[in-house]
């Protein structure tokens, strides 16, 4: 019974890690991380370093847990669910309307009891696991997954996001996220040793389309559009002369 804590505790803190370092890789728009805890609790210039810590610390313990049977491992997991605990007290005492980011951008709700009494059952765990002889799988694993997915309000965030997923112009995409799809392209493949610069000099979005500019080496513009959604999404291509007197008869730049 005892070892069978353990594997829940793993997949919870790798869970917990991937989530925030996702959460500050994708560019939220200002402010977000203001509703988010631990980073609540910080002042502004701290909350990114501070989600980055926190999920950086559950990692280690998630490795420490796996690894070895060290008691530092064990309990340092006692007293990281034991503090979580109370920074959601405090986060529903003094930022009602905050999440509590323990599963990053998912976890956007205002703390709620179902928040907090996953992290105290969390803790019990974690002190059941202290004398575990090593990771092990059992009915009680399953128990245990049951009950923390009743008190997981995350389950039904995301259950809600994929059945009401907002059009395409209204997700947020990041330059650096257009950019990346660009470059796995076989349009850019064909056309890379055509560039005198392998970064674009202007890039804007419109609708579903990221659009770059680069400068080829015949000081022209090639034009690359990326469709923002997909696994292998959609890119186009197009060469524009300078002084050429169709659409675009003069470029300015446009800031992404």
């Amino acid at each position: 019974m005892l070892e069978s804590q353990l594997p829940i505790l793993i997949v919870l803190l790798v869970l917990g890690t991937i989530a925030k370092l996702a959460t500050v890789r994708s560019n939220l728009e200002p402010g977000a991380l203001a509703r988010l805890g631990p980073a609540v609790l910080v002042p502004g210039s701290l909350r990114t370093p501070a989600l980055i810590c926190c999920s950086v610390g559950e990692l280690v313990l998630a490795a420490g847990l796996l690894l070895t049977t060290h008691p530092l491992f064990r309990w340092g997991t006692v007293v990281f669910f034991a503090l979580s605990t109370y920074v959601l007290l405090e986060l529903r005492r003094r930022r009602p309307d905050a999440g509590c980011g323990c599963f990053g951008e998912v976890s956007s709700a205002p703390v709620g009891l179902r928040s907090i009494g996953r992290t105290v059952v969390l803790t019990g765990m974690a002190v059941m696991s202290v004398w575990a002889p090593a990771p092990g799988l059992s009915w009680w694993t399953l128990a245990g997954v049951v009950v923390l997915a009743a008190l997981s309000p995350e389950l039904e965030e995301a259950v809600d996001r994929l059945r009401y997923r907002a059009p395409c112009e209204q997700r947020p995409a990041s330059e650096s996220v257009g950019l990346a799809k660009l470059r796995a392209s076989a349009t850019w493949r064909s056309h890379a040793d055509q560039l005198a610069s392998a970064e674009p000099y202007d890039s804007w979005r419109e609708m579903c389309w990221r659009f770059f500019v680069f400068e080829n080496v015949n000081e022209d513009d090639t034009v690359f559009a990326v469709y923002l959604t997909g696994r292998h999404p959609a890119v186009r291509m197009a060469v524009v002369g300078r002084d050429d007197s169709g659409s675009m008869p003069e470029y300015t730049a446009v800031s992404a």
